[in-house]
């Protein structure tokens, strides 16, 4: 079963379709380490595998870190409350619920040869433990009966990918168990066992079953990932089915290229889908989500009948949306792309949907398949990082994903628990998409944001595509905002090297000026570029001795014209600055004279504080100011603004005067707006003519970041 999906397929389904009546919005997140209650909140957490009670009041996830299950009050879901953790005595791999009822797979293994787990059964609610079931090795993925009538569990016995190359042969074999449960709780004397060796073509005896889900005639779906193999088995645990995932051909993607370049010109043949979750859509039919393991991957989700036959496969499709609505993780892209890995069904106000989970991109994908044939993706939704699992609660019209990466070490973001509402309302994300352009545009790490006319604006990415410097055309005349072209910035004709632009400006022509922050470690210079409208560097203006002699990394952040003057905002302090004091650094194009006013910072309490943008409108220089922090420990997130009449800059190297700054927006309660933590850089301001400013934040290229981009308009700033 071999298909070849071209990347000439329709790429456009969200053109039409973001903003719209009933669709789904976030609308609160929880952060899992809160449900530590009194202890060290400093640790790592994770939500993994999620699963909601039977009345959709309460959350269970598993959390492998911390040997626990989470619990969350969503009786408000705007306002989820912790319950607390379980200790669960081992590693929790899924979770199931009958009522208030858990079965957690729990893996107590010593080693890869020495497998080991049992089924416990937790009361929800005192988080008291019922019942221990040993199971025959180690338990991946649990599937409780619609009925509430038995448990399946995967057994998966997983190999050391340390030894033979990686590779599956490595034994004891996996399989499958099943339990009856009597009474709401399991009834361990009923379990048994189904083998599955001698069924995959691929390492027939060593089956690593990876996840399972059960359909509402009891037949439980298998995938066997790293066999490349599904299972269709009985209740009564006789097999019914098996047969190959296949594989796809697939064109028009960026993967062995590990330039820092969104490059979708590659191919490769004959992958295997490698499936990791299943679900089934109805009776007869289930869909995978193929993230691949050993040798595969497909980037995209297949819909199967359960005789074996394919109904319908995304090929490149899936990935390519994600790719315009910014959230291709290239840095972690070769082999997996954007690694679909989690896949829920549910129906909502009679529309059978599927929801598809990119773990690298953290994304979800809304899919409408009422034509199993044909289906229709309805929206992208933002997750935290890392989506692991999720629960959808039609009966509340909830969606729920769990993320599992956890940054505490690096000071990053926490593990989140997101929830989302379906209701009557327009799609709030994406907020800028190239989505309907006329050729796939890849973009991300946006910086800088310059206005063109009302309804045109220009934004450049950072040094995060060094091998892709680009001023990407944006029209805000529709909502979200459309990515319509991608210049490229260009020396000689090629791709300029040695740039991390963080600001850009109209020449008031057809041009632009560029504010490159640089960095003396990576011989990447500070310095201003005028580029030509086709993206080609004409001029560049270097810095003086005065600056070159004081510099330091964090550099220009913006870049605005006044009359015959260049102004940009330096991020940091540099040697000569006091603490709390950066530079508000001129150029005069026609004298070619330098000059600086400082600018005061508010104090950091954590971490550093420093300007993202600068940008003349009307009698005043606006400013971003930031903390580089993100989630709950940000504070400064903040526009700022300074009057011209004190832009009178100094020669440099003697005493610069200070001007006087007016807080004007607060942005914290813009950039939670939309449910999500507090997005740690907002790097681009700009106002159109008419007034109206817009603000963009950074997405890091998708690296150690959910991707979230959030672009948004504000009236009234410059009254």
């Amino acid at each position: 079963m071999t298909y070849r999906l071209c990347c000439l397929t329709s790429v456009l389904a969200l053109t039409a379709g973001m903003a719209h009546a009933d669709a789904f919005n976030r609308i609160s997140s929880f952060p899992t380490h809160l449900n530590i209650g009194e202890g060290d909140q400093n640790v790592e957490t994770s939500a993994e595998i999620i699963a909601a009670t039977d009345d959709g009041m309460t959350l269970v996830y598993t959390d492998s870190p911390l040997g626990v299950i989470g619990r969350i009050d969503i009786t408000d879901p705007a306002n989820p409350a912790p319950l607390g953790n379980v200790d669960v005595g081992g590693e929790p791999t899924s979770v199931g619920i009958v009522g208030k009822i858990a079965f957690v797979g729990v893996n107590t293994s010593e080693s890869y040869t020495d497998p080991s787990g049992r089924l416990a059964v937790f009361d929800v609610v005192s988080g008291d433990e019922l019942a221990s079931c040993v199971l025959p090795g180690q338990p991946d993925s649990i599937a409780v009966a619609k009925d509430g009538s038995f448990v399946a569990v995967a057994i998966e016995n997983e190999r050391d990918e340390d030894l033979g190359d990686g590779r599956t042969g490595q034994l004891p074999a996996g399989a499958l168990s099943l339990v009856q449960i009597a009474d709401g709780i399991a009834d361990c004397d009923t379990l048994i066992n189904v083998g599955m060796t001698d069924l995959a073509e691929v390492s027939p005896e060593d089956p690593e079953p990876e996840f399972v889900d059960i359909n509402s005639d009891g037949d439980i779906i298998v995938t066997m990932q790293e066999n490349n193999h599904m299972v269709v088995v009985g209740r009564d645990g006789a097999i019914k089915n098996h047969f190959s995932a296949g594989t796809v051909d697939l064109d028009g993607i960026d993967a062995t290229d590990e330039r820092a370049a969104l490059l979708f010109t590659e191919s490769q043949s004959d992958l295997p889908r490698e499936p990791d979750a299943v679900k089934w859509i109805d009776d007869a039919h289930f869909a995978t989500a193929n993230e691949g393991d050993m040798d595969g991957g497909t980037r995209g989700w297949t819909l199967f009948n359960a005789d074996g036959t394919i109904v319908y496969d995304s090929g490149t499709r899936f990935e390519y949306a994600i790719v315009q609505a910014g959230h291709y993780p290239d840095k972690r892209s070769d082999s997996k792309g954007v690694e679909p890995e989690s896949i829920e069904t549910a129906t909502f106000n009679d529309t059978p949907m599927v929801f598809v989970g990119a773990e690298r991109a953290s994304m979800v994908g809304v899919y409408d398949v009422s034509d199993l044939a044909n289906p229709t993706l309805m929206q992208l939704l933002p997750s935290g990082i890392g989506p692991e699992g999720y629960v959808a609660i039609p009966s509340r019209n909830l969606l729920v994903s769990a993320n599992e990466v956890d940054l505490i070490e690096d000071g990053g973001v926490r593990s989140h628990v997101m929830i989302f509402e379906y209701s009557d309302a327009d799609a709030s994300y994406p907020m800028i998409t190239s989505a309907g352009a006329d050729d796939l545009i890849g973009w991300g790490a946006l910086s800088g944001l310059a206005a063109v006319d009302d309804n045109t604006l220009v934004a450049v990415n950072d040094s995060f595509y060094s091998y892709q410097p680009t001023i990407f055309t944006i029209d805000v005349s529709e909502t979200p905002a459309r990515i319509t072209e991608a210049t490229s910035v260009t020396r000689g004709g090629y791709p300029a090297q040695k740039l991390d632009m963080e600001g850009i400006a109209s020449d008031g022509a057809d041009g632009f000026w560029i504010a490159s922050e640089g960095r003396i470690d990576r011989m990447v210079p500070h310095a201003i570029y005028h580029v030509d409208a086709n993206g080609e560097i004409d001029a560049e203006i270097g810095l003086p001795n005065a600056l070159l002699g004081v510099q330091k990394r964090f550099g220009f952040e913006g870049i605005t014209v006044v009359g015959d003057t260049l102004w940009m905002a330096v991020q940091r302090e540099w040697e000569d600055d006091a603490k709390g004091m950066v530079k508000l650094v001129a150029y005069n194009l026609e004298t070619e004279e330098w000059g600086a006013v400082l600018y005061p910072l508010e104090t950091a309490e954590t971490g550093w504080m420093g300007l993202s943008e600068i940008v003349a409108q009307g009698d005043y220089v606006y400013l971003l100011e930031r903390d580089n922090q993100i989630g709950a420990n940000a504070v400064v997130k903040q526009i700022t603004r300074v009057s011209l009449d004190q832009m009178v800059p100094a020669p440099l190297g003697g005493e610069l005067p200070v001007v006087t700054k007016e807080v004007v927006r607060d942005l914290i309660p813009d950039l939670t707006a939309t449910g999500g933590y507090v997005l740690d850089k907002v790097e681009g301001l700009t106002f159109t003519p008419n007034g109206t400013a817009y603000v963009v934040t950074d997405n890091d290229g998708v690296d150690d970041h959910s991707g979230e981009t959030m672009f948004f308009a504000l009236e009234g700033l410059n009254d």
